[in-house]
């Protein structure tokens, strides 16, 4: 099949290459003429593992191409995906001048039957907006052509989305039309074949599967940080409780990890995107909000544990940080809780070195001239003389690191662990301090009180 793919972004890229890897020759289009030229030299603007790989070996075999050339990708596929960002507007709403600026295109330039598939993750009634858009482009033109608007939302996780899009768990396909959903169908067959995952709905009613699926995993998120942040008041260890609630089927073990908030493209725009919408409408989503101030007080929990730590003398401290992304296996930093951290860092007068497996140039990008910030090239690089060690990304070289290096390399052996990667009570066989999250139980047996290695006595223990 012919496809045409709107915005070489995340979801764009990966859904090109992957679709030209079952044989379709795609057409990504971008208005971005330097990241059309990166792609075209072979560069992927984004890490994505296998990525790469895919678009090399699919623009090799001529089944995957990119341009700037709005007028050639409209004439190329019957199906036309619309993949381009929906950033969050002031208000927290979706903003959706892209995806209806590509509508507009489409409109103004196509000539024959065309699918407009609605990719990008977009409030419920965008498709009769995307509708309305075109109709009226080809009114300009004085033209008749017959389309439709479906709205097929991604299920893409960072890290783990060609294998997402490869093996899918399902796919939605929104439309009121019968022959389409057959359309949409065919071209997705070589995701379908050991059991059928293509689920037909109408419309608004994929448009909101994608909010909704996003703001439950958001609110596991939250719900098991704020049950964290019990569990310390309470002396208890979440990690325990969590084993314990995960046992139980109705839960499960998904999406109940607490830690230092969840960041990303997706968790936070969205949340606040079903919020704002369902407000629009006259619905105070109550949940929603709470969802999301929850996060964000989550994600100054480790300032707020260094803070007391430090007594509140932070002014001069470096500390080390392992890890920028807001997740393993990606270099994204929107919305990341180690923004979040150092930025409070900087604001109470310490310096930061960090460092991080995949993130360093996006954190170069982010921060061009910061020199209270230090790019190191290890972990143990990062260590070196600083006070305490913050964790913000469970990257897996992080997980087993050596901890009387840790020990010797820290003025202060304390770690700040916001994604409880270690045994506290291994820890503490090294004379290390460890603040996890919601291990009240386990923090209280830490207890290295004598002085540093400067001679220094460490500061109050009851963060």
């Amino acid at each position: 099949m012919r496809l045409t793919i709107f915005g070489s972004g995340y979801v764009g890229l990966v859904t090109g290459a992957c679709m030209a890897e079952t044989g379709n020759h795609v057409v990504c289009v971008d208005i971005d003429a330097e990241k059309i030229d990166r792609l075209n030299r072979g560069e992927v603007p984004i890490f994505e593992p296998g990525l790469d790989e895919y678009i090399a070996r699919n623009r090799e075999a001529g089944r995957l191409e990119f341009t700037t050339d709005v007028a050639k990708g409209v004439a190329h596929g019957l199906f036309q995906f619309i993949a381009v960002g929906t950033p969050p507007d002031e208000d927290g709403s979706a903003d959706l001048k892209h995806v209806l600026a590509v509508a507009d295109s489409i409109g103004s330039h196509m000539d024959d039957y065309r699918i407009i598939v609605d990719k990008s993750t977009v409030p419920v009634g965008t498709a009769d907006k995307v509708s309305a858009t075109i109709r009226s482009a080809l009114e300009k033109r004085k033209q008749n052509i017959e389309f439709d608007v479906v709205s097929n939302p991604e299920f893409l996780k960072e890290g783990a989305a060609i294998n997402d899009f490869m093996k899918p768990e399902r796919i939605i396909i929104g439309t009121d039309n019968p022959r389409t959903t057959e359309l949409l169908r065919a071209m997705y067959e070589p995701f379908n074949r050991n059991h059928d995952r293509v689920i037909s709905m109408d419309v608004r009613s994929a448009e909101l599967t994608k909010y909704a699926s996003n703001a439950m995993l958001a609110t596991k998120i939250s719900f098991m940080n704020e049950l964290a942040n019990i569990a310390e008041r309470f002396g208890a260890d979440i990690e325990n409780v969590r084993i314990g609630m995960g046992s139980d089927p109705r839960i499960g073990y998904h999406f109940i990890y607490p830690g230092a908030g969840y960041g990303g493209s997706c968790f936070p725009k969205d949340v606040r995107a079903l919020a704002k919408a369902a407000e629009d409408d006259g619905y105070n989503a109550e949940l929603m909000e709470a969802v999301e101030a929850v996060n964000n007080r989550q994600k100054n929990r480790l300032f707020s544990k260094l803070s007391i730590h430090f007594g509140g003398q932070l002014e001069g401290k470096t500390i080390a940080i392992w890890g920028l992304s807001f997740k393993p296996k990606t270099d994204d930093m929107r919305e990341a809780s180690s923004r979040v951290l150092m930025e409070a860092l900087w604001e109470a007068g310490a310096t930061v070195r960090a460092y991080d497996p995949e993130a360093m140039d996006e954190t170069r990008r982010l921060y061009p001239n910061e020199n209270r910030l230090t790019l190191c090239d290890s972990a143990e690089h990062a260590l070196e003389e600083a006070d305490a060690l913050a964790i913000l990304t469970e990257w897996q070289e992080f997980r087993s690191p050596d901890f009387e290096k840790i020990k010797d390399s820290l003025s202060d052996p304390v770690i700040f662990d916001g994604r409880n990667l270690y045994d506290p009570n291994f820890l503490a066989s090294f004379g290390i301090t460890y603040y996890a999250i919601g291990r009240g139980a386990s923090v209280k047996s830490v207890g290295y009180n004598g002085p540093d290695r400067r001679g220094k006595k460490p500061g109050p223990r009851d963060a």
